[in-house]
């Protein structure tokens, strides 16, 4: 791992990594495979490789599928990291705009530099700073389409935030909702996950019985949550 991620991705990783048994494959996976061009998965690998959260193959297949049939004209991004679920957002979506945000410094300088690459850097509005402080200061009903992968812990309070960003109609998507099986008791809730299951779970209790949102909750990846805004 680069040094200048290892400090951070030893707090980081919590949300991210199971240091058990690694990432949870869910029985769909074997089906479920993203198209990514090569450069984009060059990319991906190297991320991988230093312990960098990238969403797995089944997530980025999901969002691919989902983005091609509701083609949003504007995304935003809670949690960059190096910007590849973004590219590959905006892979789905030829005419999108992105705006993506992210805490981390050494993050957003790769991503940027990944979204130079790739061709995408007039596609993207990239934000450097804490994402609950960040949506604060985006308009009222100004995007089609919500990726949300960032720290698990603040989802529940994030949420109304997010609402008013959204467009009515409009997609909200929650990553790691389930955390390798520890929501759904699949797996057994190691001590110092408890209060971050908690979390998560007051979140899918919030967005299933949010009446301005229609939610399921969906077992594929790490788990995510799809709200429609109605």
């Amino acid at each position: 791992m680069a040094p200048q991620y290892k400090t951070y991705m030893q707090n980081f990783s919590y949300a991210h990594k199971n240091t058990k048994d690694g990432e949870r494959v869910s029985a769909t996976a074997q089906f479920n495979q993203p198209r990514i061009s090569g450069q984009i998965e060059k990319l991906r690998l190297s991320a991988f490789e230093r312990e960098i959260p990238v969403s797995d193959n089944e997530t980025l297949c999901f969002l691919q599928t989902l983005l091609s049939a509701v083609q949003p004209k504007n995304i935003l991004e809670l949690g960059t990291a190096v910007g590849i679920s973004g590219a590959v957002m905006l892979d789905a979506c030829k005419s999108a705009r992105l705006t993506t945000i992210e805490r981390d410094k050494n993050f957003y300088e790769e991503a940027r530099t990944n979204f130079n690459n790739l061709g995408l850097t007039e596609r993207v509005t990239q934000i450097f700073g804490d994402a609950g402080e960040a949506v604060l200061t985006l308009p009222e009903n100004s995007f089609d389409f919500i990726f949300m992968d960032c720290a698990k812990v603040q989802y529940v309070k994030y949420l109304p935030r997010l609402k008013r960003l959204l467009n009515r109609g409009g997609t909200l998507v929650a990553d790691d909702i389930l955390l390798f099986g520890y929501v759904t008791g699949e797996e057994a809730v190691p001590p110092k996950r408890k209060m971050l299951v908690e979390h998560i779970k007051e979140y899918i209790t919030a967005v299933t019985n949010d009446s301005e949102l229609q939610t399921t909750i969906i077992n594929i990846g790490n788990g995510v949550a799809l709200s429609v805004k109605l």
